[in-house]
């Protein structure tokens, strides 16, 4: 019997969490590669959409393989016998968070990851809040422990960003490198000595089209 080779999907989910930039950028980035994309946007992550991006959810949507409706429980996703590279949440709200870690599949993106857990895939969390409470941190630990990767958004400067788009694209190329997707980005290319300047990792960017936003307050999701 031939060894049949996983296919190369990845799960994309987006919840009503500040942030929804980097799942935009994230289904951008995609699109320069061989991997399929296959979107779940939750009710409030369209609100979040809408109100921190000039994009609609339509044209979101666009920009996936394929899109799928977070009440659609009968979908491929929920299935383990959908074989996928794993799922990323982006970003990813503390309801979210606890549902996942607690089991309650109450709609799609929900299901998806739990399904992604037991079917021991790579689950990819971009966990977006600050402060942290005890009952954030608790969920972390515990979806941790079971091999779940928890990668906030945290800006990095060694490569010396000058704008958002570069920050937002650096975390972006640092999620899909969990998953063996790389891009070609600003990576981190030496050593820092005492006493001496740092040279920055510049290496050419990936040619991506940019997601204008809107610069208003967020509202709570």
């Amino acid at each position: 019997m031939s060894q049949r080779k996983t296919p190369r999907r990845l799960i994309v989910g987006v919840t009503g969490a500040t942030g929804v930039i980097y799942g935009v950028r994230l289904l951008q980035a995609l699109r320069a590669t061989d991997v399929e994309s296959h979107l779940v946007v939750s009710r409030w992550g369209a609100r979040t959409l809408v109100h921190e991006t000039s994009h609609s959810l339509a044209e979101v949507r666009a920009m996936a393989t394929r899109s799928y409706s977070e009440n659609d429980q009968g979908a491929a996703l929920s299935s383990g016998s959908f074989l996928t590279m794993g799922m990323v949440i982006a970003p990813c709200s503390m309801k979210t968070l606890s549902a996942i870690a607690h089991g309650q599949s109450a709609d799609l993106i929900h299901r998806a990851a739990d399904v992604v857990l037991k079917e021991k895939r790579r689950l990819v969390l971009v966990v977006r809040e600050a402060p942290l409470s005890e009952i954030h941190l608790e969920n972390m630990l515990k979806l941790a422990r079971m091999g779940v990767v928890i990668t906030p958004p945290v800006p990095a400067f060694y490569n010396h960003p000058r704008s958002i788009d570069d920050l937002v694209d650096h975390t972006v190329s640092r999620i899909l490198d969990l998953f063996d997707i790389h891009l070609e980005t600003a990576r981190w290319a030496g050593i820092m000595e005492v006493g001496r300047k740092a040279e920055p990792a510049r290496v050419r960017k990936t040619a991506l089209p940019r997601a204008s936003r809107r610069s208003r307050r967020p509202r709570n999701r």
